[in-house]
C-alpha cells in the first residue's frame, strides 16, 4: 500500500501539472488530458461563462481496509493550477465521512483516512472539494465530487448460513446419486482478487459421499449402501477462500445424511415349523394363536401378508395379520372336537405388499412355514340333537297334556354317549302367542349345564266374530242410478286367522224384502254396497240403516251383524259430492254458493249505482238553484247605449253574467260605445261630489282598460229593481223628462237602503256637474 501511494505522489510530481489520477481509474470514468470548459455558478447573480483551463481532474481515490498504522492513511492529493504555492488556495472536503473520516489540508489539498474502515461496513465514500482564494473566501475553481473506495483484504471466512444440514437418499443407489447442494458465502470483494472465491472440499464422510468442488454438489460415492447395514452418515464440509489456496481462510458445516428404506429384503420365518395347542371348547372366531415373519425392511416395506396354504385344515381354520406387531393370528373358523379330530396340519405364507420391481431378480419376495395344531380333550356339556326345537299346541289345551320332547347326548361319559329325553308339558291356560322357552340339562361332575330354545306356537281357536275394520261414512247421490257401488267394506277378526280363512257378506234376512240397497261379495274378504233404486230424495228420507251379516271360515263358524249408515246427498252431473247438510235442502237448487256470493255482489253494486245517481241529482238541482238565487243581484245598472233595461238581453250576452270563463276565451273587449248624448241636466249641488265623481271615474277608467271586466258599467249594487218591484225601475232610459225636471225627494221615503241615494240627488240647489260616461 505505501509503495502504491508513493507511486502516486511520483506520478504527480512528474506532471506537476496540477493532475491527480487515481491508481485504478474505472472504466466509465475517464481522465481527462486535455483542458476543456467549465460551467461557473456565482452565488447570488446569474450564471455566466468563462473558459478555464482544467484545474485538477480525479474520479476515485483507494485506501486499504483494516488499517492498522500509526499514522493517518494517506489517500490522495487535490491541487489546482491557481495555486501559485503562495498559500492564497484553501482546500475544503465535504460530504460522506467528511472530518470524521477523512480530513484535508487545506493548504497543501492532501487527504489522510484518521481511523480503519471495513469494506463490508461500507465499500465507498463520496465527496466534493472546492478550493477558494483564502481572503475573499471565493471559489476559485466549481465544486468537484470524487468516490473514494475501500480496498478489500481477505479478512472474512466463508459461512454456511444454511447449516448444519439434514439429507436423504434412498438405499441401494448407484454411484453419483444426487444428495444436497450445500452453499457458502464469503462477505469479501467478489470483484477483486479471491477473497471470496470459495472451494468445497469434504472432510469427513469419504469413500461414502464426494462433492462437487465449484458447486457444492453432494453425492454418493459408493455403489449399494445398505441402511439394513448402516442408515446414518455424517459428513463434514469445508468451504475455503482465496481458491483453496495456501492462506485461504476457511468455513465448515455438518451434513447429516439418512439412507431411505426400499424394498430389497423379503420376509423370513425364523423356524419352519409352528406348534400350537388348542382347547376343544375355543369359540368360533378366538384367536388360537401367533405366528410371525421377519422383514427387515422398514415401514411399508416391511407389511406382510399371511395367508393359509389350500389343504388340511385350510377349512376350519384363518389368519389375518395384525398391523402393529406385523404377525400372523391364527383364528377358529369352526367349532374342534376332540372325539372327531385331534391334530391339524397346515401351512402358512408370507409374502410383502408392497414390492419393488428392481429387487425382484433376487427371487421371491415370500417364505413358507408349517403349522401343527393339537386339539385339546375338555369336559362337554350334554348336546341337544336339535339346535332348536318347535311345537304347537291349541290355546284350549287342558293344564298337564305333554305337547312335545327334547333329547341331549353327553359324549364325555365313559366310552359311549348317553342319551337324555325330557318331556314339555301345559302348566297354564294359553292363549294364541308365539311363546319361547328355554330348556336346559346337567350332566357330569362339575355339572356342566346345556341350554336350547323351544319354539311353542300356540293355536287359535275361533271364539271372535268378525266385524267391520273401520266405521264408514257412507253417502248416496240423490240422483244415484240402480246397480252403482257407493262403498268398499272390509271386516277384521280378533282371532289369529290362519292363512286362507275367508270371510263372507250378506243382508240380514229382515232387509232381504224391497230393499233400497244391496250387498254384493267380492270374494276376496271385501264387499260391495250397492244401490237398488233410481234416485233417492233427501226431502223424503236423508237417513237409510243397512244390516250387514259377516261370517269367518273357521271352526266353528262365528258371525256378526253390522249396521251401516248411509246418508243422502246432493250431487252434480258427475256423482261429486256437493253438500250432505240437512240446510242444504232449502237452498236454490242449481245454484251454488260462489254463484250465490256473485248475485249478491251485483245487488250490492246496482244500490250503489242507485245512491250515487240519486246524490248527482241532488248536486245537480242545488247547483241550479245557487245559479238561480245568484242572478238575482241587487245592481244599479246604466248602459251607454239605448234599450230596454235589464230585461233587454239583446243589447248583450246574458251568459256572460252567469258564465265569467266565457270572458277568458277572448280577452278583448266587444262594448260598442255609442255617441256620447249629452242632454242638459240639472241638480242641485250635493255635498262632497268631487269625491264621488272622482271615485266614478276611476272605475270606470280601470273597467275600461280591463279586457276581463264584464260589458258594462257597475255603478253601485242594491237590490234588484225592475218589472214588479215596489220602488220602479230607476232607470233613466224611460223616463219622459230629463234629469233637471226629475223630482228626487221621493227617495227619502223609501227607508233607509236608499238615504244615500236621497242625500246625493234631494237637495234644491243649481248643480251644473261634469259629464259622466
Amino acid at each position: 500500500m505505501l509503495t502504491r501511494n508513493c507511486l502516486s505522489l511520483l506520478l504527480w510530481v512528474l506532471f506537476d501539472g496540477g493532475l491527480l489520477t487515481p491508481l485504478q481509474p474505472q472504466p466509465q470514468q475517464t481522465l481527462a488530458t486535455e483542458p476543456r470548459e467549465n460551467v461557473i455558478h456565482l452565488p447570488g447573480r446569474r450564471p455566466h461563462f468563462q473558459r478555464v483551463k482544467r484545474g485538477w481532474v480525479w474520479n476515485q481515490f483507494f485506501v486499504l481496509e483494516e488499517y492498522m498504522g500509526s499514522e493517518p492513511q494517506y489517500v490522495g492529493k487535490l491541487h489546482s493550477d491557481l495555486d501559485k504555492g503562495e498559500g492564497t488556495v484553501k482546500y475544503t472536503l465535504s460530504g460522506d465521512g467528511a472530518g470524521t473520516v477523512f480530513t484535508i489540508d487545506e493548504t497543501t489539498g492532501d487527504i489522510h483516512a484518521i481511523r480503519s474502515l471495513d469494506r463490508e461496513e461500507k465499500p465507498f465514500y463520496t465527496l466534493r472539494a472546492q478550493a477558494v482564494d483564502i481572503e475573499t473566501r471565493k471559489p476559485l475553481e466549481p465544486e468537484s465530487e470524487f468516490i473514494i473506495k475501500v480496498q478489500d483484504i481477505n479478512d472474512n471466512e466463508p459461512k454456511f448460513l444454511d447449516g448444519p444440514y439434514i439429507a436423504s437418499v434412498p438405499e441401494m443407489s448407484p454411484v453419483g446419486a444426487y444428495v444436497l447442494q450445500v452453499k457458502a458465502t464469503d462477505a469479501d470483494d467478489p470483484t477483486y482478487g479471491n477473497s471470496a472465491r470459495v472451494v468445497y472440499s469434504i472432510l469427513q464422510g469419504q469413500p461414502y459421499f464426494s462433492i462437487d468442488p465449484k458447486t457444492g454438489v453432494i453425492r454418493t460415492a459408493l455403489p449399494n449402501m445398505d441402511r439394513e447395514v448402516k442408515e446414518q452418515y455424517q459428513v463434514l464440509i469445508q468451504a475455503k477462500d482465496m481458491g483453496g489456496q495456501l492462506g485461504g481462510l476457511a468455513g465448515t458445516t455438518i451434513v447429516n445424511i439418512t439412507l431411505t428404506d426400499v424394498n430389497d429384503n423379503p420376509p423370513r420365518f425364523p423356524k419352519s415349523i409352528f406348534h400350537l395347542k388348542v382347547p376343544e371348547s375355543s369359540p368360533i372366531g378366538s384367536a388360537i394363536g401367533r405366528i410371525r415373519a421377519v422383514d427387515p425392511d422398514f415401514g411399508q416395506n416391511a407389511e406382510i401378508e399371511y395367508n393359509i396354504v389350500p389343504g388340511d385344515g385350510g377349512n376350519l381354520f384363518d389368519i389375518v395379520t395384525d398391523e402393529d406387531t406385523q404377525e400372523g393370528v391364527i383364528k377358529l373358523k369352526k367349532p374342534l372336537d376332540f372325539e372327531t379330530k385331534k391334530a391339524y396340519t397346515f401351512k402358512v405364507e408370507a409374502s410383502n405388499l408392497h414390492l419393488d420391481h428392481r429387487f425382484h431378480s433376487a427371487g421371491p419376495f415370500k417364505d413358507t412355514a408349517t403349522v401343527k395344531i393339537s386339539v385339546l380333550d375338555v369336559d362337554e356339556p350334554p348336546v341337544f340333537s336339535k339346535p332348536l326345537y318347535t311345537m304347537e299346541v291349541y290355546e284350549d289345551t287342558p293344564v298337564g297334556t305333554i305337547i312335545g320332547a327334547v333329547t341331549a347326548q353327553d359324549l364325555d361319559v365313559g366310552s359311549s354317549a348317553q342319551v337324555v329325553s325330557g318331556c314339555i308339558l301345559t302348566f297354564h291356560n294359553l292363549s294364541h302367542f308365539v311363546i319361547f322357552s328355554p330348556f336346559m340339562f346337567l350332566t357330569g361332575n362339575p355339572l356342566l349345564t346345556s341350554r336350547v330354545n323351544i319354539l311353542i306356537n300356540v293355536l287359535d281357536v275361533n271364539e271372535f266374530p268378525p266385524e267391520i275394520s273401520v266405521p264408514y261414512e257412507t253417502a248416496v247421490c240423490e240422483n244415484a242410478k240402480p246397480g252403482q257401488i257407493i262403498q268398499i267394506v272390509s271386516a277384521a277378526d280378533r282371532d289369529l286367522s290362519p292363512a286362507g280363512q275367508q270371510f263372507s257378506f250378506k243382508l240380514s234376512p229382515e232387509a232381504a224384502i224391497k230393499p233400497n240397497f244391496t250387498v254384493r261379495d267380492f270374494r276376496n274378504n271385501t264387499a260391495g254396497i250397492e244401490t237398488q233404486r233410481n234416485g233417492y230424495s233427501r226431502r223424503q228420507q236423508e237417513l237409510y240403516f243397512l244390516p250387514v251379516v259377516i261370517e269367518d271360515s273357521s271352526y266353528p263358524v262365528q258371525s256378526s251383524t253390522n249396521t251401516m249408515t248411509i246418508r243422502v246427498c246432493r250431487c252434480d252431473s258427475d256423482g261429486t259430492i256437493l253438500s250432505c247438510n240437512v240446510e242444504a235442502i232449502f237452498l236454490p237448487v242449481g245454484l251454488s254458493t260462489g254463484a250465490l256470493i256473485a248475485i249478491l255482489l251485483c245487488i250490492i253494486i246496482l244500490l250503489a249505482i242507485v245512491v250515487l245517481y240519486v246524490a248527482l241529482r241532488r248536486q245537480k238541482k242545488k247547483d241550479t238553484l245557487m245559479t238561480s238565487k245568484e242572478d238575482i243581484r241587487d245592481n244599479v245598472i246604466h248602459y251607454d247605449d239605448e234599450g230596454g233595461g235589464e230585461e233587454d238581453t239583446q243589447a248583450f250576452d246574458i251568459g256572460a253574467l252567469r258564465n265569467p270563463k266565457v270572458i277568458e276565451d277572448n280577452k278583448i273587449r266587444r262594448d260598442i260605445k255609442p255617441d256620447s248624448l249629452c242632454l242638459p241636466r240639472q241638480r242641485p249641488p250635493v255635498e262632497d261630489n268631487t269625491d264621488i265623481r272622482d271615485f266614478i271615474n276611476q272605475r270606470l277608467q280601470e273597467n275600461d282598460m280591463d279586457p276581463a271586466a264584464p260589458p258594462y258599467d257597475s255603478l253601485a249594487t242594491y237590490a234588484y229593481e225592475g218589472n214588479g218591484s215596489a220602488a220602479d225601475s230607476l232607470s233613466s232610459i224611460e223616463s219622459l223628462t230629463t234629469e233637471a225636471d226629475q223630482d228626487y225627494n221621493y227617495l227619502t221615503d223609501w227607508g233607509p237602503r236608499f238615504k244615500v241615494l236621497a242625500d246625493m240627488f234631494g237637495e234644491e240647489e243649481s248643480y251644473n256637474p261634469d259629464k259622466v260616461t
